[in-house]
């Protein structure tokens, strides 16, 4: 199926989430003075109009970031990254910044790599593959775009040569088998690269997939992992629609858990829609 277009949800609470801890995961990793991949196999377009286009349609992004955009006791962590948004938005004066622009995933990933730090970018679908593509045009040597899905394309680049490696995973979950599909290409990419850092995004749904799912993950005796999730608001009652976002992570980095009890608490109080709204962390780190 190729009918999701991200371009709908760009800047939600979803994406506030697990762009946050993307860019905490990476800045983690590019302490260390040796080079790794950021692997993405869902990339969508890289960035996104918010007065144009898609994102007008429901303006998602309103109870997203538009929500954090002028908050002055933002935690460190949350500071970063609005303060990169707010810098792509108005690069000149970041105080002065309107929200007019996004960045996907592989936008959020570029900001921290550096020189000898590379890119692989899997896109299915042919307008956002092509957006993407323009969107990091000059960037041939460090980023390499495959127009494939990433469950099957990720196979033949793992490991990677520098044995290091972010790799996030954040289908459209439009057919129910991606939630089987994730688990077996988690194990498949244990095997092949068992040292990796895997972000697996998930939504928070009326449905037993996403749950049944993340128990299966914890399932695979995996050495470390992470276990975040963000509820804005209690299920509707016809039981359709998104009420929360969640982020599995096989190996996370140490500092991770610390990071997100002082994150989270505000997070969740900026971001609730009704009383309802509530976090959860749980991990097993080793």
């Amino acid at each position: 199926m190729l009918s999701y277009r991200h371009a709908f949800h760009a800047g939600n609470h979803a994406d506030v989430l697990k762009h946050f801890v993307l860019m905490q995961v990476i800045a983690h990793t590019a302490q260390k003075d040796k080079p790794f991949w950021y692997i993405d196999t869902h990339a969508g377009a890289g960035k996104y109009s918010l007065d144009a286009g898609y994102a007008t349609q429901n303006a998602e992004y309103e109870s997203g970031i538009a929500k954090l955009w002028n908050e002055n006791d933002l935690p460190q962590a949350l500071l970063n990254y609005v303060g990169y948004i707010k810098s792509l938005n108005q690069p000149s004066s970041p105080k002065t910044a309107k929200l007019n622009m996004y960045p996907g995933s592989p936008l959020c990933a570029q900001a921290l790599l550096r020189a000898d730090d590379r890119m692989r970018l899997f896109e299915l679908h042919p307008s956002d593959f092509d957006i993407l593509r323009e969107n990091f045009k000059g960037h041939q040597r460090t980023v390499k775009i495959d127009m494939s899905n990433g469950f099957g394309g990720i196979k033949a680049i793992l490991p990677p040569p520098p044995r290091r490696a972010v790799v996030l995973i954040d289908p459209p979950y439009e057919e129910k088998q991606d939630y089987q599909r994730v688990v077996e290409m988690i194990k498949d990419s244990l095997q092949r690269f068992a040292t990796g850092t895997y972000i697996v995004w998930y939504p928070l749904l009326q449905r037993p997939e996403p749950h049944q799912m993340v128990e299966k993950l914890k399932q695979l005796d995996l050495k470390s992992w992470l276990n975040v999730s963000l509820t804005v608001q209690e299920p509707a009652i016809e039981g359709f629609g998104m009420y929360g976002s969640g982020l599995f992570i096989v190996n996370p980095p140490w500092t991770l858990p610390n990071t997100l009890s002082e994150a989270m608490p505000y997070l969740t109080e900026k971001l609730a829609v009704d009383d309802s709204a509530s976090f959860e962390i749980d991990s097993h780190i080793s």
